[in-house]
């Protein structure tokens, strides 16, 4: 999966328009990233590229290019 496609794949988590984030976004700086988008990450990460992500990693992620660092 691309970057891209990491990143399209991030915005339907979070129910952002496509084009919404880059690599160098502040997950923080969005509303969106609550609790309910993480939970979707991790299952998502489970699903689609076999990594069960902790709440210790989740908390890690400071930006959409650490999410997409993690699911490589």
């Amino acid at each position: 999966m691309s970057l891209e496609e990491k990143i399209t794949m991030l915005e339907e988590l979070m129910d952002l328009d496509e084009g919404t984030l880059t690599a160098s976004s502040v997950l923080e700086e969005y509303e969106e990233w609550d609790s309910l988008s993480k939970l979707s990450l991790m299952a998502a990460a489970k699903k689609e590229f076999g990594k069960k992500l902790s709440v210790n990693e989740m908390n890690m992620f400071k930006t959409v290019q650490d999410v997409c660092n993690y699911l490589s």
